[in-house]
């Protein structure tokens, strides 16, 4: 039986691997939300990994207000960059394995084709390069790490584009999407239910290193949009407008679609379309809902 911390637990991808835990039922889960585990605090992380006996962390903590970055550069590079590199020795030291997160976002977009684990990395902004810097440090000093980037994660939880979409179509009779940023959905539930299939019975053990995992399938944030409104049955008319006509304060990819020729060939695993995982999104909010 392997002792399982998830930090971040209290963030959407965190509540994920919570959904999904009892389905491993011979090993033991420890959810720890930032109220419970600052992973910027390295006596707070020593006492929990040795008084736990930890044998696996999953590491869910992040910093991910894109365009705040830009401002909060040392925030943001204190917990996606320092706090990572004191957690992943830490870890190492203790013969503990690490499970962490990345982004699209190490990418600029220019590629017309989908990113492989190998292309280099030439982030926008300040996010995009702290996530460079955590997952670089995790990949030369870890020896028994799996680190997975992923693309624009949403679910029934928490903050993010579903949720924006859901109120602001409640909201509004019509709404401007970008239509030229292109990627890939990726559904909370699908990335923490792969990681543990991967992780505990599909020889994740033996086979370290970087991974990209997002839904199979391409779309742009407005065909998204467009989708949700559909599925959700609000009458919102969504129109399509370049990136110019929504300035942000953090540049955006154009393309950031990830290859995940890897992870399936090594693990074996099956990724469902975008679609059909918003489809079951929304099943899970109407039972939620009532």
């Amino acid at each position: 039986m392997s002792r399982i911390l998830v930090t971040g637990a209290t963030g959407q991808l965190g509540r994920a691997f919570q959904k999904f835990s009892p389905g491993y039922s011979g090993h033991d889960f420890i959810f720890a939300g930032r109220e419970q585990l600052d992973i910027s605090k390295r006596q707070s992380l020593e006492e929990i990994l040795d008084k736990k006996a930890i044998d696996i962390c999953i590491n869910c903590a992040a910093y991910t207000a894109v365009d705040r970055a830009e401002e909060e550069t040392e925030k943001a590079e204190a917990i996606n960059y320092k706090a990572v590199t004191v957690l992943s020795d830490l870890t190492e030291k203790r013969g503990i394995v690490l499970v962490h997160f990345s982004s699209d976002f190490v990418f600029d977009g220019k590629k017309c084709s989908p990113y492989l684990e190998s292309d280099r990395t030439h982030p926008l902004g300040v996010y995009g390069q702290s996530k460079v810097l955590g997952e670089s440090y995790i990949l030369r000093h870890h020896s028994r790490a799996l680190v997975f980037r992923t693309s624009w994660l949403y679910s029934s939880l928490g903050h993010n584009f579903l949720n924006s979409m859901l109120r602001l179509g409640a909201e509004r009779e019509s709404l401007g999407v970008v239509f030229d940023q292109t990627g890939t959905p990726t559904h909370c539930d699908d990335l923490a239910s792969a990681v543990l299939e991967i992780l505990l019975r599909k020889g994740g053990e033996k086979n370290f290193g970087l991974y990209h995992y997002s839904n199979e399938g391409v779309c742009s944030w407005y065909d998204f949009a467009v989708e949700i409104m559909k599925l959700a049955k609000l009458p919102c008319v969504v129109e399509p407008i370049r990136s110019e006509a929504y300035p942000t304060a953090a540049k955006r990819p154009a393309y950031s679609v990830l290859d995940k020729s890897r992870v399936k060939d090594v693990f074996g695993i099956e990724i469902p379309h975008w679609r059909s995982s918003l489809e079951k999104c929304f099943d899970d909010l109407s039972r939620t809902n009532g």
